[in-house]
């Protein structure tokens, strides 16, 4: 029997109620399709362990990750600990070593929920965030801080290679789909690295002549997507451009615990990571009341990419059906379902 060793990382706030509780739905999936089991490693690496320790993980942490198949991810972030030290502490850093280049996002509409947008239009879509640089770096600086002659310089960095790949990676992913792929741009007030993003999606375009391929403007494809999601199949963007429409995306599939995202190693041998795109919500933690879906549709992205693929499909599926109930939306979706009877009754039409 195959068995897969997965790095658990619960994180903050709701992360640890989360986490736990997609591990039992994972169990629930093996056990109802056989053939494989999880193992797993849990790490306490977190802002509660950067308050104890003074980092987010330990000096070796990278190279215990990377004895795994897969991580699996909650969430960072707690109050007394800045943003920036959490993300680049843990997030980045796990990311970059294992060259995990691709975040991709896919947002969609469930039956029986109720998103923002008048009519409930029918989308899938997927984002293609850039992962590993783009206007994410540590290049820059600041010099005569506090003062009337402070300067700040943040740069950001395109790399040939790093645009081609995820391009190309996009392009799969379209044509393996509907055939359609967006890529958002800004290359009209950008100067130099967006029409250097254009620059290298359009040659990869002409070695994908059966994918049809669009360019807009950040600002214009935000609004489309609001307006008319459904026009969209696959979008690449920058790592900030990615970062913002898939947040975009999750709002309008009812809320940003409903999304998951695959932080992906296509090629490189590294380790993938999975984990949901809300934040600790700290506010709420301890209460049972997190929505558990984002959480458990990176479970089935994870086994996706593990080689599991009838799994994925059946636990992605059942979380469809147990959606269509209202009796067990939590309280993001208007309904006063806990987490654990959500993910018991994943659980339980998993085993049938």
């Amino acid at each position: 029997m195959k068995r897969f060793d997965i790095a658990v990382i619960p994180g903050d706030g709701i992360g640890r109620e989360v986490v736990p509780a997609g591990c039992r739905v994972l169990d629930a999936v093996a056990e109802a399709h056989g053939g494989f089991r999880l193992r797993y490693k849990s790490y306490p690496w977190s802002c509660a362990w950067y308050l104890k320790h003074g980092k987010m993980m330990p000096d070796d942490g990278l190279k215990r990750l990377g004895d795994s198949d897969s991580i699996f991810l909650g969430a960072v972030g707690f109050p007394g600990v800045a943003d920036h030290i959490s993300l680049w502490g843990l997030l980045i850093p796990i990311r970059r070593q294992f060259r995990q280049y691709v975040n991709a996002r896919p947002i969609r509409s469930f039956p029986g929920v109720a998103g923002p947008l008048r009519g409930a239009p029918t989308f899938d879509v997927l984002i293609v965030r850039e992962n590993n640089e783009g206007e994410y770096t540590e290049v820059g600086g600041r010099i005569y801080p506090g003062t009337d002659e402070e300067v700040v310089v943040q740069a950001a960095i395109f790399t040939r290679r790093g645009v081609e790949r995820i391009m190309r990676y996009a392009f799969d992913q379209a044509r393996s789909r509907s055939g359609r792929l967006a890529s958002a741009t800004k290359s009209n007030g950008i100067v130099h690295s967006m029409p250097f993003w254009d620059e290298v999606a359009r040659m990869v375009a002409a070695d994908y002549p059966d994918v049809e391929y669009s360019e807009y403007h950040i600002d214009a494809i935000a609004a489309q997507l609001v307006l008319t999601p459904e026009r969209f199949d696959v979008i690449v963007a920058s790592n900030l451009f990615g970062d913002i429409l898939s947040d975009i995306g999750a709002a309008l599939m009812g809320g940003i615990g409903m999304a998951p995202s695959g932080n992906i190693a296509p090629g490189t041998g590294g380790v993938s990571m999975f984990e949901p795109v809300h934040g600790s919500a700290p506010q709420i933690a301890g209460q049972g009341i997190a929505n558990p879906v984002g959480q458990l549709l990176s479970a089935a992205m994870m086994l996706h990419h593990l080689g599991e693929p009838d799994a994925a499909g059946a636990l992605d599926s059942v979380v469809a059906q147990v959606l269509i109930d209202p009796a067990l939306h939590t309280a993001d979706l208007g309904g006063s379902a806990t987490m654990a009877r959500v993910c018991d009754a994943v659980a339980e039409r998993l085993r049938g």
